[in-house]
């Protein structure tokens, strides 16, 4: 039976003005089930549902918001398979990577932000003394900074993890007291549809969780400009993460952006190389390299330069490409045929512009689904469009340096800034590299990330910091109280 959705506003399951679009297993090309085209004005109608409900939510006591993102968690684990196949579905991830990435990892925000909910949001400042004088009596005057709700959030999510991502963005959200406008990446919204079920089973009021959905970007554009939306927190494209800065410039709403990346990966000579192909590998078969934080900008000392082309290449030769429900894949496909076709211009465009096609550079031979073979490019060059734009797939460039200073300014010379990584035998030496990384993480010796650390990226890689405590803060504002002792 096709799944068939429609729309949440204020807490009713509501027909979409505009029908249906079709959503598509990208391994199978098949229909995965049909998600709801909503209107211009059903959208404003999900934020204005939101700011009525927002009034109430706001002034919840904090147990009891954290009781219900409690029970989302819990209810989110035991439907744990279903959702599996549905994520895989969709998103054409891994059985393993749909389940242990997509829905363990959402349920495991919503129970941490059930958590979050309970910390405090006051914070006491050190008391001042006060002269007389125009601003009133002599005295000691005492201050606390309380974070408070924003209001209404609208949470614009991306294709790569329909799990993670929005429950990153909807618990904190819920959890300091605002209320949301959820709209999914259009390629697979459905797995947010069966997360909004969840909510509703764990007793979220009427309108404090509002879905809205559509292929068109006048979905997304309403959600955004909505007089009664107070902030947009965005995944996605740098592109169109700066065309929604500028409608939030407009009306000051606060904003949150998770853009785009083309993290540099710089090995040392005196790196453990076989640490540094399985990390940068990654590349290749975590969500089919369609992951901001990956390491795909390569930057090898020459004395292991060769070295780690051979291994890999050696490495993208072993991982099996196929079916995601089938055992033993590693690589999936990509979301769509026009990312497919996106991702293999980017290839040609490396070989027309010199770089040496180490391993890849055909499409697999898969009668149906959108397939890229893990790809390797070396004797790259800084001037490269493969070296300076995020190609977002299984592609993997490399580019040699020879000293630590010019290891330092290639990974700087990038519009981007989110992760970086580096590779070094001599720990004191990473450190010393990663403080001058103009980036917002940076990953030594590892791609492993800490949960409670803040994430966000410098320049076009977006604006603010999320992730553990630092969500609760970006889905707040602080407020002074000020009153004489």
């Amino acid at each position: 039976m096709t799944i068939r959705e429609r729309l949440y506003i204020g807490g009713e399951w509501t027909e979409p003005d505009g029908g249906h679009y079709e959503v598509t297993d990208p391994a199978t090309e098949e229909l995965v089930g049909l998600a709801p085209e909503a209107s211009r004005a059903q959208v404003y109608e999900a934020a204005a549902a939101a700011r009525e409900a927002f009034r109430s939510w706001s002034r919840t006591k904090p147990g009891e918001r954290a009781e219900i993102l409690d029970r989302a968690a819990a209810i989110i684990a035991r439907d744990a398979d279903a959702h599996t196949a549905l994520a895989r579905a969709e998103s054409g991830a891994t059985t393993a990577t749909a389940r242990a990435m997509q829905v363990a990892v959402g349920s495991a925000r919503f129970r941490r932000y059930a958590r979050g909910a309970l910390e405090p949001v006051e914070e006491a400042l050190p008391p001042q003394i006060n002269e007389a004088g125009p601003m009133g009596r002599a005295g000691v005057f005492g201050a606390v900074a309380v974070r408070r709700p924003v209001g209404v959030v609208t949470c614009v999510t991306s294709y790569n993890n329909p799990w993670a991502n929005p429950a990153g963005k909807i618990a904190p959200a819920l959890a300091m007291g605002n209320t949301v406008v959820v709209k999914p990446a259009p390629q697979d919204p459905l797995s947010v549809f069966a997360m909004v079920r969840a909510l509703e089973e764990a007793g979220v009021p009427a309108g404090v969780v509002n879905l809205v959905t559509g292929s068109a970007p006048a979905v997304g554009e309403a959600a955004v400009d909505s007089p009664d939306v107070d902030m947009v927190s965005f995944t996605g494209s740098t592109a169109v993460g700066q065309a929604i800065g500028e409608v939030c410039g407009r009306s000051m709403k606060r904003q949150l952006m998770e853009l785009g990346g083309k993290g540099a990966a710089l090995v040392l000579d005196d790196a453990d190389l076989d640490a540094a192909v399985l990390g940068i590998g990654t590349t290749f078969s975590f969500y089919s390299g369609q992951i901001c934080t990956a390491p795909t900008r390569v930057l090898a000392q020459r004395g292991i330069y060769e070295r780690l082309v051979g291994r890999l290449a050696a490495y993208a030769g072993h991982l099996k490409v196929g079916d995601p429900a089938e055992r033993g894949t590693v690589v999936g496909p990509v979301i769509s045929a026009a990312h497919r076709d996106r991702v293999e211009a980017y290839v040609e465009l490396g070989r027309k512009e010199g770089a040496r096609i180490v391993t890849g550079g055909e499409r697999p031979d898969l009668a149906k689904g959108f397939y890229v073979a893990p790809t390797l490019l070396a004797d790259c060059t800084a001037e490269m469009r493969v070296v300076r734009e995020e190609i977002f797939g299984p592609v993997v460039v490399v580019v040699p340096f020879d000293d630590e200073e010019e290891g330092i300014a290639l990974a700087g010379d990038s519009d981007y800034g989110l992760i970086d990584y580096v590779w070094s035998g001599d720990v004191a030496r990473a450190f010393r590299i990663a403080a001058r990384l103009r980036s917002g993480g940076v990953g030594i010796n590892t791609i492993g990330r800490n949960m409670e650390a803040p994430f966000g990226g410098f320049r076009k890689s977006g604006v603010g910091r999320d992730v553990g405590s630092y969500a609760l803060h970006a889905y707040s504002e602080t407020q002074a109280l000020v009153w004489p002792g």
